[in-house]
């Protein structure tokens, strides 16, 4: 175990080393994984050891397609703001998109990119191409990398129905030498589309961590605190249960244990179970909330998965133990859950991706 790796890189060094040799040399990545795996966190990180401009556009924001030019065209401006990267967006405006974007000047030198009300669909579409083509400007230009992150990129299927923006994103992709796309996904992505590896990009999976690794990394984030597991007690053991190899539960877990401290800064059972329960409890209006927009049938099988974990849902024993419904519907409900990064595919054993969800709906129907 390498306890000198950075905190927020522990278990994830060689994930870590393949996504910034990708980066290095101008290459695409799609990084899939559930919410709180780190894939964020190991690109921002392997984009920073390269020397890359950092470009992200979070798609779960995005609910057309003037929203994604918007959201683009926002981050393009945050992170390019010198005056030589202004002086390179000016010539950029002036030669390929005077009707199309402006830099609007907010007074005390500061300008803004933004984008001109678009007119009509076809003016909309053009703004989204000739802005798609920025970055590569910028990269070429200054002499530096750039990566452009799309967070949660499946979501805009929701509402690019023909799939007329991400074929053209997927096209850029592999025609743009100069900037690394970053498509971050659940790990159902890289069965919807099996093809990626034929399309130039490189696929890193983040599955859970093992106990060991998630036992290292706790004690050592503890250690700097001041604080350990008391060894005579369960109380490492309670926690490793807890998380189930989830880094991000992990990380929310500490951050409660350091709220519970004895005057000893011994662990013990006690407190661990303290913190679980006023975790779940913050948790429990999101958890709500999150069942609230799930169909009944993802919910149905979401509580039976937490109840009674299973690697064959789609077995005759398991549908008449619980009631469900039998065939497509079934079928739907799991393919949704795996979209969604609420459960595991098949090679995981379906199980909840989420282990404090888990836990808390174990707690809500006991």
């Amino acid at each position: 175990m390498d306890l000198s790796a950075p905190l927020d890189l522990f278990g994830r060094q060689a994930q870590f080393q393949r996504i910034t040799q990708v980066l290095a040399r101008d290459g695409d990545l799609l990084i899939a994984g559930v919410s709180g795996s780190g894939r964020r966190t190991l690109v921002r990180r392997a984009a920073q050891e390269v020397g890359a401009r950092i470009l992200e556009v979070d798609c779960i924001r995005v609910t057309h397609g003037q929203r994604f030019v918007q959201l683009l065209c926002e981050s393009i401006d945050q992170t390019f703001q010198s005056p030589a990267d202004r002086a390179v967006i000016q010539q950029w405006i002036k030669g390929d998109a005077a009707e199309l974007f402006v830099l609007q000047d907010l007074g005390s030198g500061r300008q803004r990119l933004k984008p001109l009300q678009p007119a009509s669909q076809k003016h909309l579409w053009r703004a989204f191409e000739t802005l798609l083509n920025l970055p590569q400007v910028l990269a070429q230009s200054l002499g530096r990398r750039v990566v452009l992150i799309l967070q949660s990129f499946p979501h805009i299927r929701s509402w690019d129905r023909n799939g007329a923006w991400e074929t053209f994103l997927r096209r850029e992709i592999k025609r743009q030498t100069q900037v690394s796309y970053v498509l971050v996904a659940t790990i159902a992505e890289t069965s919807t589309h099996p093809e990626e590896t034929s399309n130039s990009l490189e696929i890193v999976q983040l599955f859970p961590l093992a106990d060991d690794i998630v036992a290292a990394w706790v004690q050592e984030v503890l250690r700097v605190q001041g604080l350990t597991f008391d060894p005579r007690s369960q109380a490492l053991e309670l926690f490793l249960d807890a998380v189930q190899g989830h880094l991000g539960d992990a990380s929310a877990l500490v951050r409660r244990l350091q709220t519970v401290r004895s005057p000893d800064k011994l662990i013990r059972n006690c407190q661990v179970q303290q913190a679980v329960q006023e975790l779940l409890a913050d948790l429990s209006m999101v958890f709500e909330s999150l069942l609230m927009l799930l169909p009944a049938s993802q919910v149905q099988l979401l509580e039976c998965l937490a109840l009674d974990p299973t690697d064959k849902p789609q077995s005759r024993e398991y549908i008449h133990k619980h009631c469900l419904a039998r065939g497509g519907s079934l079928q739907g409900a799991l393919t949704g859950l795996q979209h969604k990064g609420l459960i595991y595919e098949p090679e995981q054993g379906y199980r909840l991706a989420l282990p404090l969800l888990a836990l808390w709906i174990r707690q809500r129907l006991s």
